[in-house]
């Protein structure tokens, strides 16, 4: 839980280096995630600013960056983030770009479980006991959606477990790691299926 914090609260400065809208040198389409990132569909604006911090790690498709990587790639001119796509869905490894930096959901989770690797939300529930109701998570257990999505249980809003606090990397409202409530029968109906790791210890 630690780590996550870490990532939520992680302040960071970009230049305009940082900023890619475009093709990368392998031909694969980069979106960084900062203030001018306005798509025409409607779907999630970015939020970073070349003035001032920035905080919480952007969401990058393929990301798994440790804090230090992360800042030494912004010096070295990666792009800040790369928002997900239909594309990047449908190209999976083939769509992660070289150039950019950051973290996406399942990084994010390898990176608390502290995993050698990035495993996607396909690989983590083979590392994992499932759980048989949501009643039985702790915090550091995942909800995970078959190569989808996945989020780090932190923990109960109410008494009445109708919201549920989580970790959550690229999903509203922002394109980054960030902390805040969901409601349990959305997850529920989305079909988030709860899971532990099997290398946590109490």
């Amino acid at each position: 839980m630690s780590i996550a914090e870490a990532y939520r609260r992680h302040r960071w400065r970009a230049t305009p280096q940082n900023v890619k809208h475009g093709n990368d040198l392998a031909g694969i389409r980069v979106d960084t995630p900062d203030a001018a990132y306005q798509p025409a569909d409607g779907k999630r604006p970015g939020w970073w600013r070349l003035k001032g911090w920035n905080v919480g790690v952007p969401y990058q498709w393929g990301g798994f960056d440790t804090l230090a990587e992360f800042e030494a790639k912004l010096k070295r001119g990666y792009a800040a983030g790369d928002v997900y796509s239909e594309a990047k869905r449908k190209g999976l490894d083939r769509a992660v770009s070289a150039e950019a930096t950051g973290i996406d959901c399942s990084g994010f989770i390898s990176r608390c479980w502290r995993l050698e690797r990035s495993y996607s939300t396909r690989e983590l529930p083979g590392l994992c006991e499932p759980l048989l109701s949501y009643d039985d998570l702790r915090p550091g257990d995942i909800l995970n959606t078959h190569n989808a999505h996945v989020l780090l249980f932190a923990g109960w809003e109410t008494p009445s477990r109708t919201r549920i606090l989580v970790y959550d990397t690229g999903s509203p409202p922002s394109w980054r790691v960030l902390w805040h409530p969901m409601r349990t029968e959305y997850l529920r109906n989305q079909g988030y299926r709860p899971w532990r790791y099997r290398g946590i210890r109490d």
